[in-house]
C-alpha cells in the first residue's frame, strides 16, 4: 500500500496522516470543514500531553486549566486543584495546529467533501474509489475518521442510538479560570463550563436514545442562570457524539481488507467522562503505525491493548456512576461530597482527570481507601459542626 485516502481532517485522521506521509505514504485528505469549531470542551489530558507534547510546547493559543469545580445535582460543591494542568483549545485552533503538521510532513489536504466511498473487491484491483467535489479519486487503503454519523461506511454498521450522545452548548465571550462539571439526578449525562482562551464552552451531553434535544436546553439554560453566565454574543452549538455500549465497543469491525475507521467513526470515546480527544489521537497513531508495519488488520488489537479492554470496563460503571445510590443518596452526589471532605478522595479525582488512574484498577483503589476517606469524611464534618449543607458551595 502507498496511496493512502483519509476522510476526515480532526484529530485522528490528521495525526493519522501526518504519522503515514512522514513514513513515505502518498497521503490525500480529505475534509470539507478543516479547522473548525466543533462543539465540545476542547480538554486534552496529560496522557494526552505526555504522548504528545507538542500539543503543550507549541505558540498556539491555549489555555492550561489547574482548577475543578463538581457540582451535585443538589447544588453540593466541591473545587480541587488538579496535580496537572488540563491544556484547553480552541477546536479550531487545535485542528489548524494538526493539519499544519500533517501537511508539512507531505500530506495533500483537497477541502471538499466525500460524497461516496466504494471499497469492494469489484473495484479495479481491489482498490478504494470516492467521489470528493465531484470529481472521482482512487487509493489503495481508506480511513474514514469522519465522525460518529458519517454515512461512508463500508463493511460495517453505523452507531445505533443508544451508542450516540447528544451534545448542546454556547460558546460564551467569557474569561474564567475553573473548570465546572454538574451532575444531573439519574441522567447519563453531565452539564459542564470550560474556559478557552477568549471564550467559555458550556454545554450538557446526554444519551442520544434517552433524551430529546428540547429537555436537553431546558437544563442548559438552567445551569447558565444557575451559574450567572452572561449570554451576550453568545453561539448557540448542538453535535452528535459517540458514548458506545460494551457490545459496540467488543464486536463492531472497524477494519477490513482495505478500509479502516478511527477517531469518533470507531467509536473511541470515553463512555462516562466523554473524553474524545486522546482516544482520537491514539486511534489514528496506532492505525497508522499497523499500515506502517504492513498490518492493518492488528489495528483492533492495538487499539484493544492500549484502552478499548479499559473503556469496556467503564461501559459497564456507566450505570453505577450516574444512576446508583451509595450510602442512601445518589453515586454522583456522594462523590462531590467526599471531593470536599476528603483529601485521600479528591487525589484519586486528581489522577481520573489526568488520565493516570484507569478503570480496571478504580474500583479496588476505591474499596482500598474507602475507610481512610471516611474517617477524613467524619473528622471534617464535625470539625465544623455549624456549617451546612447548603451554605458550603464551593469549598472543601
Amino acid at each position: 500500500m502507498k496511496q493512502i485516502a483519509i476522510v476526515g481532517g480532526g484529530p485522528a485522521g490528521a495525526l493519522c496522516g501526518e504519522k503515514l506521509a512522514a513514513a513515505g505514504f502518498n497521503v490525500t485528505l480529505f475534509d470539507e470543514h478543516l479547522a473548525w469549531e466543533k462543539p465540545c470542551g476542547g480538554g486534552l489530558t496529560h496522557k494526552a500531553i505526555e504522548k504528545y507534547p507538542f500539543l503543550l510546547n507549541g505558540p498556539q493559543a491555549k489555555k492550561e486549566i489547574r482548577t475543578a469545580e463538581l457540582i451535585s445535582s443538589k447544588g453540593h460543591r466541591a473545587r480541587f486543584e488538579m496535580s496537572r494542568p488540563l491544556v484547553i483549545y480552541s477546536r479550531a485552533v487545535l485542528n489548524g495546529l494538526l493539519l499544519d503538521r500533517a501537511a508539512a510532513a507531505g500530506c495533500e489536504t483537497v477541502h471538499a467533501r466525500v460524497t461516496r466511498v466504494e471499497t469492494g473487491a469489484q473495484n479495479r484491483a481491489g482498490r478504494v474509489t470516492l467521489t470528493a467535489g465531484g470529481q472521482e479519486h482512487s487509493a489503495d487503503f481508506v480511513v474514514l475518521a469522519a465522525g460518529a454519523r458519517n454515512q461512508l461506511l463500508p463493511d460495517t454498521t453505523p452507531l445505533r442510538p443508544q451508542d450516540l450522545e447528544v451534545t448542546l452548548g454556547y460558546f460564551i465571550p467569557a474569561k474564567e479560570e475553573t473548570v465546572k462539571i454538574k451532575f444531573l439526578n439519574r441522567m447519563n449525562g453531565y452539564l459542564w463550563s470550560f474556559p478557552r482562551t477568549d471564550h467559555l464552552s458550556v454545554g450538557i451531553c446526554a444519551t442520544m436514545a434517552k433524551y430529546t434535544t428540547s429537555k436537553l436546553r431546558h437544563l442548559l439554560d438552567d445551569f447558565v442562570r444557575e451559574e450567572k453566565i452572561g449570554t451576550d454574543g453568545a453561539r448557540f452549538y448542538s453535535h452528535v457524539l459517540p458514548s458506545p455500549e460494551l457490545g459496540t465497543l467488543r464486536h463492531r469491525k472497524i477494519v477490513g481488507p482495505n478500509w479502516a475507521l478511527a477517531g469518533d467513526a470507531a467509536a473511541c470515546v470515553d463512555p462516562i467522562t466523554g473524553e474524545g480527544l486522546f482516544y482520537a489521537l491514539r486511534s489514528g497513531d496506532l492505525l497508522a503505525q499497523a499500515i506502517m508495519q504492513g498490518q492493518p488488520e492488528s489495528y483492533p488489537a492495538r487499539l484493544r491493548a492500549e484502552f478499548v479492554a479499559d473503556l469496556e470496563i467503564a461501559t459497564r460503571l456507566v450505570r453505577l456512576v450516574f444512576r446508583g445510590r451509595f450510602l442512601g443518596g445518589a453515586v454522583t452526589t456522594r462523590m462531590v461530597q467526599f471531593a470536599r471532605r476528603s483529601a485521600t478522595f479528591r487525589e484519586l479525582l486528581r489522577d481520573l482527570f489526568s488520565g493516570a488512574q484507569d478503570y480496571g484498577t478504580l474500583r479496588k483503589r476505591l474499596w482500598k481507601q474507602f475507610g481512610i476517606t471516611i474517617t477524613e469524611f467524619t473528622k471534617d464534618f464535625f470539625h465544623a459542626p455549624h456549617r451546612h449543607e447548603s451554605s458550603e458551595q464551593g469549598t472543601l
